[in-house]
């Protein structure tokens, strides 16, 4: 069974909460860019940016900026070039890291990010320092309302499912990644409400830290979340 960190509960309910939209749609648009970018403008042949269509629908993205985004990752319009990195580190309480970066500017992003570590007690490890921590997992949210776990393990038994949890009215599908596009279509056939399906690193364990530490964690998450070439943050703090 895979890690199940509160942090990645916390940004489901940011998400669906957030009042800022316009940095949210700026970082979504970086990521459509990519996809289309390194798989094609075709949604029907690129399941990534498949699923960055449908997220920037339920944040209500215009799709003309949608268009636009694949239109510069396709090379048909001019536009910013976006590059992807990771970088892996440590937090307050030892909490294992890894930040996903899509940036036009790499000194820049990484300059920013290494003062957030630094002015917050975290250090920057070098690469595959955490990584071995974590794998990379489809990851479907639904409503707990929707569907008990003991239904859902029933629906989906025959399909790469790695666990399925339920917390704070969420229940998180994690699958094997090959396995996102049928579950959703299962859901969707049950009329079950997908509330986010990402490709997210997950955990294979997570720890717990003294009170202390994880209130100056979630303060670190967030400042590295706030920086805006930072796309995502994993950890395995539990």
């Amino acid at each position: 069974m895979a890690g199940h960190s509160k942090w990645s509960q916390i940004k489901h309910k940011k998400a669906k909460e957030d009042s800022k939209r316009g940095k949210l749609f700026t970082k979504l648009i970086k990521e459509i860019t990519i996809a289309a970018r390194m798989g094609g403008g075709d949604p029907a042949g690129n399941a990534r940016l498949r699923l960055l269509l449908e997220k920037a629908k339920e944040i209500n993205m215009p799709q003309d900026n949608s268009v636009r985004a694949i239109k510069r990752g396709t090379s048909e319009i001019p536009g910013q070039s976006y590059e992807s990195y990771m970088y892996e580190g440590y937090g307050p309480g030892n909490i294992a890291l890894i930040v996903e970066v899509l940036t036009d500017n790499k000194n820049r992003a990484i300059a920013e990010m290494r003062t957030t570590f630094t002015r917050k007690g975290g250090i920057v490890a070098q690469a595959g320092a955490v990584s071995w921590l974590f794998g990379k997992f489809g990851v479907i949210r639904i409503p707990s309302s929707a569907a008990t776990e003991e239904a859902l393990l029933e629906l989906l038994i025959d399909h790469e499912i790695t666990d399925i949890n339920s917390e704070d009215n969420v229940t998180t599908i994690t699958c094997d990644l090959i396995a996102i596009e049928d579950i959703k279509q299962i859901l969707s056939e049950k009329k079950i409400k997908i509330e986010s399906a990402e490709i997210e690193w997950v955990p294979q364990s997570t720890i717990e830290v003294s009170a202390d530490n994880e209130e100056k964690a979630y303060e670190f998450l967030q400042a590295l979340e706030d920086l805006d070439d930072v796309q995502n943050v994993y950890t395995n703090l539990g």
